[in-house]
């Protein structure tokens, strides 16, 4: 029996926390797809650097690398959008590089941007509308030199020279960083097919997968309920935010807004994790009598780091072609998907490095490390002791998914949570599975950082 022995007060709580999930995690599924797809943004920067890598690029190697005018894959990916739910960056770059900008101008488009440059500009573009010939002083452009893709349209739009700012060694660099963001997934995919293929093989021929032994804590179903509902969600995802915010809001007035959104996070995630971390804690120490900081309750295995690395990248390589391949499924079955992380968005769109520093410590070593202990140290072998490896894997990766809040991302995050889970098992070592984890998030975070201009 599942409550077999429980008392009233912990079944209470593990009722009560189960509830208020049922209504945080549906409430946040409802949300994501409020939040627009940060897909459509990648693919747009991508584009902005193949225009900026233009006279870079080999010829024979042009047919490769776009078929169409990337600034004209621009305009068309924005017009197929509302023009008042367009980012006001992308509202100008809209007007600039349609061949016609008076039906903006008949419309009465809004000039009271944000950004008071961004007011200067449609000033110039209506005049230009109005007055074909018209040649402004371009001195007035020097004021958008920082975004060099707005300066090199607007170069276009009027007819001066970029080269002084769109130099040759400054092509070169986005062409490499096109070859990169274009030809790791590639090698990736590649790599990580043959190592699967190798796996599954092994696994085929041998009628048997190489599992090693599962240790895990003396706990029983209703102490995951209070760990995931009652620490991870009520007091990680509901109450720890409310310090988090309150912390950093308190610190940062006089800070700029991008290392504002991101000392957010990194607290953030610092605070939410203490909660359900101080559970495990807690729950170690009621069954052993004590915490024992060098006892490896959790299966780290350490030893031989090495051997631990090996595995935490053969799975992150293996699991690659998968999600990759659900990725693009989901894209051909749901054009437009929604509900993507917003930290993608706030990574893509950083320029400040302090920020950055923050937001790679988070997404790559907190972030790994935190979900490991709680999802792979602790939940998965409880559930593969209870149910069986199988069902431990699949129910521990649903849960992972449904955690992240984010409904278009859900079968990809599945996916990847039963490499994790497989990884995790097949190796022995909570380290591996941290490793691997950290490396997806690596690589996602390697691809939006070359995606900045």
């Amino acid at each position: 029996m599942i409550f077999k022995n429980i008392s009233k007060t912990k079944l209470s709580l593990a009722l009560i926390s189960l509830v208020i999930t049922f209504f945080v995690w549906q409430q946040g599924l409802k949300d994501s797809l409020s939040r627009p797809s940060v897909s459509f943004d990648i693919s747009q920067k991508e584009q902005e650097i193949v225009e900026l890598a233009a006279q870079s690029i080999p010829k024979n190697f042009k047919s490769f690398i776009f078929t169409y005018d990337p600034v004209d894959q621009i305009n068309n990916a924005l017009s197929r959008v509302s023009f008042n739910e367009l980012t006001e960056r992308n509202k100008l770059i809209l007007i600039i590089s349609s061949e016609s900008n008076s039906s903006f101008f008949d419309k009465n488009i809004n000039k009271d941007y944000k950004n008071k440059n961004y007011n200067l500009l449609i000033d110039e573009l209506e005049k230009k509308s109005n007055n074909s010939s018209y040649k402004p002083n371009i001195d007035k452009f020097d004021l958008f030199k920082n975004d060099r893709f707005l300066y090199h349209l607007l170069s276009k739009k009027f007819d001066f020279d970029d080269s002084s700012l769109i130099t040759k060694a400054f092509s070169n660099k986005m062409f490499l960083k096109l070859l990169a963001i274009r030809l790791t997934p590639l090698l990736t995919i590649l790599l990580g097919s043959i190592i699967a293929l190798q796996i599954i093989w092994k696994a085929i021929s041998s009628k048997k997968f190489g599992w090693k032994e599962i240790k895990p804590l003396e706990l029983e179903l209703i102490d995951m309920v209070l760990l995931i509902a009652g620490g991870f969600v009520v007091m990680g995802e509901v109450i720890s935010p409310l310090f988090s915010i309150s912390l950093v809001e308190l610190f940062s007035k006089n800070i700029s807004n991008e290392l504002t959104q991101s000392l957010k996070i990194f607290f953030g995630y610092l605070f939410m994790a203490i909660p359900p971390l101080g559970i495990v804690f807690y729950q170690i120490r009621s069954l052993n009598g004590e915490f024992i900081f060098k006892k490896d309750y959790l299966q780290f295995n350490f030893l031989p780091v090495k051997d631990a690395i090996i595995q935490g990248i053969k799975g992150w390589l293996s699991i690659v072609p998968f999600v990759l391949l659900i990725s693009l499924i989901m894209n051909s079955l749901i054009a437009n998907q929604n509900g993507s992380n917003p930290l993608l968005e706030i990574v893509l769109n950083n320029n400040n490095y302090l920020s950055f520093v923050l937001l790679f410590v988070t997404t790559t070593l907190l972030a790994p490390l935190f979900e490991e202990i709680i999802f792979r140290g602790i939940l998965l072998p409880t559930l593969s002791r209870d149910f069986g490896i199988i069902l431990g894997i699949i129910v521990s990766a649903f849960i992972f998914a449904l955690a992240h809040l984010s409904l278009g991302e859900m079968p990809p995050l599945f996916v990847l949570g039963i490499g994790l889970g497989i990884t995790r098992i097949a190796s022995g070592s909570l380290l591996s599975s941290i490793i691997m984890h950290s490396l997806w998030n690596g690589l996602t975070f390697l691809n939006l950082f070359l995606l900045r201009t």
